[in-house]
């Protein structure tokens, strides 16, 4: 199996690392950062007639590999999944797939017209705690679903990372919030019904990460002598310095050089050290959508970036019972109204430890099982990752509009 990666950042590594483990060969990498771009490929033994500048240098030769691994920023998804299309390769694309909806249709419409491979990066789908939610619904336990309650809880520094600070900060760059990050939650509410959404309410807004909350005084950098450096929980070195050796995520992303000293400098004038309250971030702190599903039955949906906790939290609510879930601790709650008995449900730990709860290496694997013929699951189809997509952009339409939007497939 070759492969190539295009776009070297922080998901692009991962996917390399797992397509490493299962024995493919990465024969080519492309990336406008020079220093990245060699740095990944030292790491997972490009050979340097593999290495381009750009994507499209990339798709100017005749095809040389089976499958392309997209892991650009939003909106340098459509011209390469385009071209990897017209030259015959399959393609596993980051989510989420553009935040233009004509664009994913189109993409979704090319990949059948080739009868190509294209799978969306909506790995909970894969993650054993929502295959478990998944199973239990479909053998009929709490009856036909009503109601899910589904909230992603976005821990405060997680949020002002991605953000306020981060690439995912302004709409204008990247994509909305929910579509950005939510659009996997999105995807969880219809997989988890099996159902199609018919229209959707949403408010939500930017009430905190801005200009006028900024404290008295505060500087544009947090190392420029911020006075308030131990009464904000947002000042930049106490989130990324902490670690000095084994740097994890968030801190390993500032800067190529993770050493202390390269994070430091990172800091000075990089964009992760800024004030958070003097950024160019648009996108909103919070947002709440209604959804209607096609069978009568709702599912209400909140983001917030302001939580204690990390993860995504569930109620799902039947006719014959109900589910709590919880997701970072790995436990489903089973109520049967009929006998009064309770269930707990713990997932095992030692597969939920890697990346999204375990679900990105299984991904990969489906992937590539896909590629070579072998039986694969194919969970995330862009046919059906674009069902998780359209939701979004008639959320923000609703958010934007104040008014309910249906949605047209």
């Amino acid at each position: 199996m070759k492969l190539i990666i295009i776009g070297t950042g922080s998901r692009g590594r991962v996917y390399a690392r797992y397509a490493k483990e299962y024995g493919a060969q990465i024969v080519a990498v492309a990336d406008p950062n020079e220093e990245r771009l060699q740095d990944f490929a030292a790491k997972f033994s490009v050979p340097k007639d593999g290495l381009f500048k750009s994507w499209e240098d990339v798709f100017k030769l005749e095809k040389f590999a089976d499958a392309v691994i997209i892991s650009t920023p939003d909106r340098v998804h459509y011209g390469p999944t385009m071209a990897a299309f017209e030259k015959g390769y399959h393609v596993l694309l980051e989510k989420p797939m553009s935040p233009v909806e004509q664009e994913c249709r189109d993409m979704v419409n090319k990949s059948i017209e080739k009868g190509l491979i294209l799978m969306v990066c909506h790995v909970l789908r894969y993650a054993p705690f929502y295959e478990k939610l998944k199973e239990i619904i479909d053998e009929g336990r709490i009856g036909q679903i009503v109601n899910i309650q589904h909230t992603e809880n976005v821990a405060y520094w997680h949020f002002a990372h991605s953000f306020v600070r981060g690439i995912f900060r302004n709409e204008a760059i990247s994509s909305p919030w929910i579509l950005a990050k939510s659009c996997h939650d999105l995807d969880m509410i219809t997989y988890l019904t099996g159902k199609k959404c018919k229209s959707v309410v949403s408010i939500g807004n930017l009430m905190h990460f801005r200009k006028e909350n900024a404290p008295e005084g505060a500087p544009e950098y947090c190392l420029d002598k911020c006075s308030y450096e131990k009464s904000c929980q947002y000042f930049a070195p106490a989130l990324y310095l902490k670690q000095i050796t084994n740097v994890t995520w968030p801190s390993d992303v500032i800067s190529l050089d993770t050493s202390f000293a390269g994070r430091y400098e990172a800091l000075k004038k990089g964009p992760y050290g800024r004030c958070v309250y003097k950024c160019d971030n648009g996108v909103v702190d919070h947002q709440s959508a209604i959804f209607e599903m096609e069978d009568g039955s709702t599912a209400t949906f909140n983001m917030i970036g302001f939580s204690s906790e990390n993860t995504r939290t569930i109620r799902i609510y039947g006719t014959k019972g109900d589910i709590r879930a919880h997701q970072s601790k790995n436990e489903i709650e089973i109520n049967d109204f009929l006998t009064g008995e309770k269930e707990i449900i713990k997932i095992d730990e030692s597969i939920t430890r890697k990346g999204h709860g375990g679900g990105d290496e299984r991904l990969l694997r489906d992937f590539l099982d896909a590629v070579e013929g072998k039986p694969s699951e194919k969970k995330t189809s862009a046919l059906n990752s674009l069902q998780s997509h359209l939701m979004a952009f008639a959320a923000e339409k609703s958010r934007k509009e104040g008014r309910a939007v249906e949605i047209e497939y």
